[in-house]
């Protein structure tokens, strides 16, 4: 099929190109020295020889997407955030683990492809891959006339990450009597937005550019607050102190993220007094009147990470943090509990 033809189907070849050429800077600013070649590839490279320092070297790799927060981004027409929400998403999943994330690459599916606005959301994927220390290596943007509306797009990705076997961190660390550390999140993250959309600008009605006291800016900004990215932030704290074990707070809330790293016959008890959720968290409660067991199990609740390790690691993990301006505090603790590793609020 000719180009012509191709075009009138729909799809701009010509645009896609341009689209290229406007985010080559951009990945450029994320490339670490491993990465072989440039952009445009069928490929992209990462000299594997770099991993010969590791005395045995275990590959972690993530796959995720942004989900319906794409919406918000698209209604108020800014791209050059929604990239930080998708790294967030994909490597803290892997530094958890105690990987460090290597390289990314991206997808982008679009009604229609908009070189500049192409260009913005991977320009925020590859700053937000310099804040992780990774690089974007490569991606795709596919031009989807038909099944999305032309100012209509998705992203996902995936990232591999590399840590040493002895280091991987996890449930087989977790000792009773462990304290449980909690990382302040910057907003909402990219988690429970079909909740949030729901209560807020179907139920309630409310428009993105409403101001509301509450929260110190209009509703559009705190929705499309970027999610933080705590990649470089943990890879310092497990250089610091001794780290058990650390959980994501991703969808399902804080008590279902820390459960999946407790082991059988222990419990997280997490402390509800230990910290106040932000505004945008009770604004969400109380207009859609959302029970608490509902919003603890769909919206991170001011919490965005989780490290467990023992109690005399917790200054040096407090001060390392501190260090790096992440707000964090004593959450919790791990108690000797029968059944299934759990995590409860009280």
């Amino acid at each position: 099929m000719n180009t012509s033809a191709y075009a009138a189907a729909g799809v701009d070849i010509e645009a896609g190109d341009r689209a290229v050429e406007l985010m080559k800077a951009s990945v450029a600013r994320s490339r670490r020295p491993e990465v072989l070649g440039g952009l445009g590839g069928f490929a992209g490279f990462f000299d594997a020889s770099a991993l010969k320092g590791y005395r045995h070297p275990v590959l972690a790799t993530s796959t995720d997407g942004v989900g319906t927060k794409v919406a918000i981004a698209q209604a108020m027409d800014k791209h050059d955030t929604i990239g930080f929400d998708l790294i967030g998403m994909l490597v803290d999943d892997l530094v958890v683990c105690g990987a460090e994330p290597l390289f990314v690459t991206d997808y982008i599916a679009t009604g229609k492809v908009v070189p500049e606005r192409v260009a913005a959301i991977v320009g925020g994927i590859a700053d937000a891959c310099v804040a992780a220390g990774c690089s974007l290596v490569g991606g795709e943007t596919a031009e989807h006339p038909g099944l999305l509306g032309p100012d209509e797009y998705d992203i996902a990705g995936a990232t591999t990450g590399v840590v040493e076997k002895n280091a991987i961190l996890g449930a087989h660390r977790i000792e009773v009597g462990d304290a449980v550390i909690g990382m302040k999140a910057s907003g909402l993250h990219s988690n429970g937005y079909s909740l949030v959309r729901h209560v807020l600008l179907n139920q309630a009605g409310w428009a993105l550019d409403r101001h509301v006291d509450e929260l110190g800016r209009t509703l559009g900004e705190e929705l499309l607050e970027p999610t933080k990215v705590y990649a470089l932030d943990i890879l310092d704290l497990i250089a610091k102190a001794q780290v058990h074990g650390m959980s994501h707070i991703t969808g399902g809330g804080l008590a279902n993220n820390v459960a999946r790293v407790i082991p059988d016959g222990m419990t997280a008890v997490l402390e509800r007094s230990s910290w106040t959720p932000p505004a945008v968290f009770q604004l969400v409660q109380q207009v859609g009147k959302v029970s608490q067991p509902d919003i603890d199990a769909t919206l991170n609740m001011g919490v965005g990470m989780v490290a467990i390790l023992p109690q005399d690691q917790v200054p040096a993990a407090l001060a390392a943090l501190q260090q790096r301006e992440v707000h964090s505090w004593v959450l919790g603790e791990v108690v000797a509990e029968e059944g299934a590793g759990a995590a409860r609020l009280v």
